[in-house]
């Protein structure tokens, strides 16, 4: 049974250029969200060189529409010492949809000191949000200027019953706050590191099943799901020191409607997580004649060697689905059937 959603938007991508297109590139990247139903991505500022100034961002932007097969836009960063590029931001920082900040440790080192917290709450253009990765209780930190300083945030990868639980509470007080949570912090747990190891590393970490049930639970005060999107080389996951992170663009659309199928969400909880909430949010509107097509019905068995992600690898691997991406539509141009990417790189746009 073939279903149209509007074109979906996954709102936390690493797509590793510039500086480590060995992992993955823009014309890869974008070739994967495609194929997983995605029509638009927001690229992490955590770069090799990080995404801190307006002329980064617009070495970045020139490299991304000579590649790109779907639409983009990036989030900013800051380590607090930029703060004289955010007032740039909205006449010069094409394509820009929220600022990053790190508050735990993750790929890059780019972790920010919490004593600048306020100024950035206070610099940063209130039209556009603040985004955290902010671990546990760490989001407290956050919350704490954020009651002193009331404007747009964002928690990425929300991660245990813990973060939840506050995100509801500033929300009833009438914070301005939204949340994402993963797919892998949805359909894996600790346990799973015994049977995936290195391939289930990610950060935020892996947590027991009472956080994921509870999470399930509440599904309804989750805002939108983001991939986290974050491929490393086969080589390196089997290193001695692997990298966190794991691709995620290609595997969460099926994963979320083999769960349709279970009766674990509805097809209405996938339009609202993976189009409506980062629509909202991050004020991307790509009409209607940007869509996708799925048939909820068709069963298949995920093959890494298949993925567009120049990763070639997921822990999901094997894993049996129900519900497959058959057309991507972008703009009335068909640019994925049949499993392949119908139109040539740098035919996506930078999202305004």
């Amino acid at each position: 049974m073939i279903t149209r959603l509007q074109g979906l938007i996954d709102p936390h991508v690493h797509l590793r250029t510039p500086g480590q297109e060995t992992k993955e590139d823009f014309l890869t990247g974008t070739s994967a969200a495609l194929a997983g139903g995605f029509t638009a991505v927001i690229d992490m500022p955590n770069n090799k060189i990080p995404i801190t100034t307006i002329e980064k961002l617009k070495e970045k932007e020139e490299l991304a529409q000579q590649q790109i097969v779907s639409d983009i836009g990036f989030h900013f960063g800051t380590l607090g010492d930029n703060l004289s590029e955010f007032d740039r931001i909205l006449e010069e920082g094409r394509g820009v949809k929220g600022l990053k900040i790190y508050l735990n440790q993750t790929t890059g080192n780019f972790l920010l000191d919490k004593k600048h917290l306020a100024e950035i709450f206070e610099r940063w253009p209130q039209e556009l949000p603040i985004l955290f990765h902010a671990e546990d209780k760490t989001f407290d930190d956050v919350l704490e200027v954020l009651y002193m300083h009331p404007r747009k945030i964002h928690l990425c990868h929300m991660s245990t019953a813990y973060e939840l639980k506050r995100v509801m509470e500033a929300k009833e007080k009438g914070m301005n706050v939204t949340c994402g949570v993963t797919p892998h912090h949805l359909f894996l747990s600790e346990k799973h590191f015994k049977d995936y190891g290195a391939f289930a590393m990610m950060r935020p970490p892996l947590m027991p099943q009472s956080d994921v049930d509870f999470l399930w639970k509440h599904l309804n005060a989750v805002d939108m799901i983001e991939s986290d999107h974050a491929p490393h080389t086969l080589a390196e996951k089997e290193s001695n020191n692997p990298p966190n992170g794991i691709p995620g663009l290609e595997t969460t659309l099926p994963l979320l409607l083999t769960a349709v199928s279970q009766n674990a969400m509805t097809i209405d909880d996938v339009k609202r997580l993976c189009y409506e909430g980062p629509h909202t949010r991050f004020a991307i509107n790509q009409g209607e004649n940007t869509y996708v097509e799925v048939d909820l019905e068709e069963e298949y068995v995920i093959d890494q060697a298949n993925l567009f992600s120049k990763a070639k690898w997921t822990p999901f691997n094997g894993w049996k689905m129900k519900g497959k991406v058959k057309k991507t539509v972008l703009h009335g141009t068909t640019v994925f059937e049949n499993e392949r990417i119908t139109v040539p790189s740098g035919s996506g746009q930078i999202l305004n």
